[in-house]
C-alpha cells in the first residue's frame, strides 16, 4: 500500500472539500445482487498454499472495481479498503463500495494510512468518522514509510496513540500493517528510510494482530511480534504497472488490480478474526 497523495493537484483540491465536510456522503443507490456467472477461480499460489488461506485483498480508490460478485467468485472472502489518510484525506470510493462488497457476501475491512501530519488521537478520530465501523468491520492501521514525504511518516508514539484511541472507541484493537524491517527500526533496503526506533514487545502496537508486508517466499516476523506471529501476510502488491509484482494478482476477477494477502488459519478462523482482529 502506498500514499495516494501524489495524484493531480486538481483531484486533491476536490478531495479536500470532501474531507472538510467530515467524510459525509449522499445516500447510495441500493446494490442489487444478480445471479453469478461462471467466473474463473483464482488458485492459491503453489509455493504459499500451505502457509495460509489466500482469501483477502486490499484496495483503495485507485483500483477500478467492476463487480464485487466476481471478486467473491475468485475465492476471495474479505476486502480491506482504504478509508482515510492522515487527518484530512478521505478515500472517496470507500462509502459507496462497502454496501456493494457486503451484498456480494464479502467481509469488509477499513484501513488508515498513518502520517506524521496530525496527532495519533486526531488521526484515529478522523479514521473512525470515515470508516464508520460496525461490529464486523476489520480495522487496520497502515504503519509504513511515507516514500513521497519521508518526514511525514507516522511515528511509533503516534501509532500507539492511534491504536489506544480506536480501542477506547470500539472496544477492540486494530490490526497493524507493517514491513518487518520498518518495525525493527532498520533502514529499508531501497530507500534507506527508517522508523527511527524499534517497536518493542511491550508496546501496545505489539498487542495488535500483525498484518505483515513481505514479498518473499515466506514472511519475516518483526521482533515485537515474535511470540504471536502474523495474522495476515501481504505477499504481493499490485498497485501500479511500475511495480515488480504487477500482474501477479490480477487473477482476481472484478477488480483492475489489488494486493493479495494470506490469512494464518482456515475460513472459520478468518470469520472469527474479522470481528476481533486477534
Amino acid at each position: 500500500m502506498i500514499s495516494r497523495r501524489n495524484v493531480l493537484s486538481t483531484t486533491l483540491a476536490a478531495l479536500s472539500v470532501s474531507a472538510a465536510a467530515g467524510c459525509t456522503t449522499t445516500r447510495q443507490t441500493a446494490y442489487a445482487p444478480q445471479m453469478p456467472g461462471n467466473y474463473p477461480v483464482a488458485p492459491p499460489p503453489p509455493d504459499r498454499a500451505s502457509l495460509g488461506l489466500d482469501a483477502v485483498i486490499d484496495i483503495s480508490r485507485g483500483v477500478t472495481v467492476t463487480d464485487f460478485r466476481r471478486v467473491r467468485q475468485s475465492n476471495i472472502l474479505g476486502v480491506i479498503h482504504k478509508a482515510s489518510e492522515g487527518g484530512d484525506y478521505a478515500d472517496t470510493a470507500y462509502a459507496a463500495r462497502r454496501p456493494q462488497a457486503e451484498a456480494a457476501g464479502l467481509l469488509w475491512g477499513a484501513y488508515h494510512y498513518g502520517t506524521g501530519q496530525r496527532s495519533g488521537e486526531e488521526q484515529a478520530a478522523f479514521f473512525l468518522q470515515c470508516a464508520r465501523p460496525g461490529p464486523r468491520t476489520l480495522l487496520a492501521l497502515d504503519l509504513e514509510a511515507n516514500d513521497n514525504n519521508p518526514s511525514n511518516s507516522m511515528t511509533i508514539d503516534q501509532g500507539e496513540a492511534f491504536v489506544q484511541t480506536v480501542a477506547r472507541a470500539t472496544g477492540r484493537l486494530p490490526i497493524v500493517y507493517v514491513h518487518p524491517t520498518w518495525a525493527n527500526g532498520e533502514p529499508l533496503p531501497n530507500s534507506g528510510l527508517r522508523l527511527g526506533a524499534t517497536i518493542t514487545p511491550d508496546s501496545i502496537l505489539a498487542r495488535c494482530g500483525l498484518w505483515v508486508a513481505d514479498y518473499h517466499d515466506s514472511p519475516e516476523v518483526p521482533l515485537a511480534w515474535a511470540s504471536s506471529g502474523w495474522r495476515l501476510w501481504q505477499y504481493a502488491g499490485d498497485e501500479s504497472a511500475g511495480r515488480p509484482a504487477y500482474g501477479q494478482s490480477n487473477i482476481v476477477q472484478g477488480v483492475s488490480h489489488c494486493d493479495r494477502n494470506l490469512f494464518n488459519g482456515d475460513a472459520d478462523g478468518l470469520y472469527r478474526f474479522w470481528s476481533t482482529g486477534v
